[in-house]
Formats: C-alpha cells, structure tokens, sequence
C-alpha cells in the first residue's frame, strides 16, 4: 500500500484501538465515539481515494439505510428484536443515536470490498458482503451490550444477543448493498481489505488476551475470518 492519507488514517486507528484495548477497567464513551469517527474517517478516506464522490455516496447509502433500519428496530422490535440504546453514544433522535449510522457506513466498504475478492457476481457479491457485514457483529454486539451502550431486555443465548439480531443484520446487509452495488461498481482497494482483516485479528486478539471474553473471541474470530482469509488468499 502507498502513503495516503487513507493508509495514515489506518495507521492511527490501529494506534488508538490498541491503546483503547489495553487501557485498564472500563473505557470513556468519550474514547469509543472518538475511535468510532476516527474509524469512519479512515473508511470514507479510502472510498474517497477509490471511487470519488461515487464512493462516498456509497457510504452515505449504506449509512442512512443502516440507521432507518435502527429505527425501525427500536420502535417495532423488526428487524432485529427488541433492543434498546442508552446514551454513551450521545444524543438520541427516535431512540436511536446518529453514529449508530456511522457503524453501518464505515464497514460497508471494506465487507464490499472483501465480497469482492470472493465472488465476481453482483448477486453473490451482495450476499457475500452482507454476510461479511453480519459477521463483524459478532464481535461488536456482544462487546457494545455489555458496556451499556444499549441492551437486550429479553436477552439472547449469544452473550445475551438474540439470534434475530443477527437475521436482522443479515437482511439489512442484503437492502443495503443491493443498493449500493449501483454506486460501488466492482472496485476494491487494499485499504478496505485491512481494515477489515486488522478489525477481525484485532477483536480476536482483544477478546481472547485482553477481555477475557474467548466465546466471543473464538465466535467472531470464526465468522469474520471465514471471510478475511479466503479474501486474503485470492488478493
């Protein structure tokens, strides 16, 4: 990879995430939102760089799509169960804080990007991406519901996470980026590709050595490296 301000954005955030990992007894929600923006800048600087105005429209669409879904999910329980947020996310606006769309936005492009690298047909590759997607909630439900950033009143045999949750991501994925195929074209970039396999071993690494969380560390180290490593083996 060339020195971008992508690749050096990339760089800052593993430097942050490393240091967020280690820091002892519980973070600031101060400290997650920042690495949530820092993590998002770094997405939209790599789409920026591949794409142009195209890529980050992509993003906004997946981001928008993302937080109606939210939406909905805490007024109606669909698609995703009952939850509920609190608010170390910051303001809420009908139940549901604005970075919950930059959660969906910033990781759109890279599991795109990974469905790429596996499939060549746009079909697949939306199936593919949303499966990707999914995956990464692996780690971040479990991790996010524990801190208190919100919470499943009715529980779920996944560390408390329902299994519709999980439905509920999958669908999702599959109206977002059949949405977003028609602005991302078939591009990838490497830059995509490392964050998502440095947010697969970096999650894995933490829960496993750091948070003493090795069901939630073996569970997503499995469904996120189903996709990274055959993405990293036809790179």
């Amino acid at each position: 990879m060339r020195a971008t301000p992508a690749t050096g954005l990339l760089a800052a955030l593993v430097a942050a995430q490393v240091a967020h990992g280690r820091r002892p007894g519980p973070a600031r929600p101060a400290e997650t939102r920042a690495i949530l923006l820092l993590m998002l800048a770094a997405s939209a600087a790599e789409a920026r760089e591949a794409r142009g105005r195209r890529g980050l429209a992509a993003m906004a669409l997946a981001g928008a799509g993302g937080l109606a879904a939210e939406v909905a999910g805490v007024a109606t329980g669909r698609p995703f169960g009952r939850y509920a947020y609190g608010d170390k996310l910051g303001r809420r606006i009908r139940g549901v804080p604005p970075l919950a769309g930059a959660a969906w936005a910033m990781m759109a492009r890279p599991a795109w990007v990974v469905a790429g690298r596996l499939t060549g047909r746009r079909a697949r590759r939306v199936a593919c991406a949303a499966g990707a997607l999914t995956a990464w909630d692996v780690f971040l439900d479990p991790r996010m519901a524990h801190e208190g950033y919100w919470e499943w009143p009715g529980g779920g045999r996944y560390e408390g996470v329902p299994a519709s949750n999980f439905a509920g991501w999958f669908l999702t994925g599959l109206l977002v980026f059949s949405a977003y195929a028609v602005l991302a074209d078939d591009e990838g970039g490497d830059e995509a590709l490392a964050l998502y396999v440095w947010t697969w071993v970096g999650e894995a690494f933490a829960n496993a050595a750091l948070w003493d969380r090795p069901r939630v560390a073996l569970a997503g180290g499995i469904a996120m490296g189903a996709f990274a490593v055959p993405a990293l083996w036809r790179r």
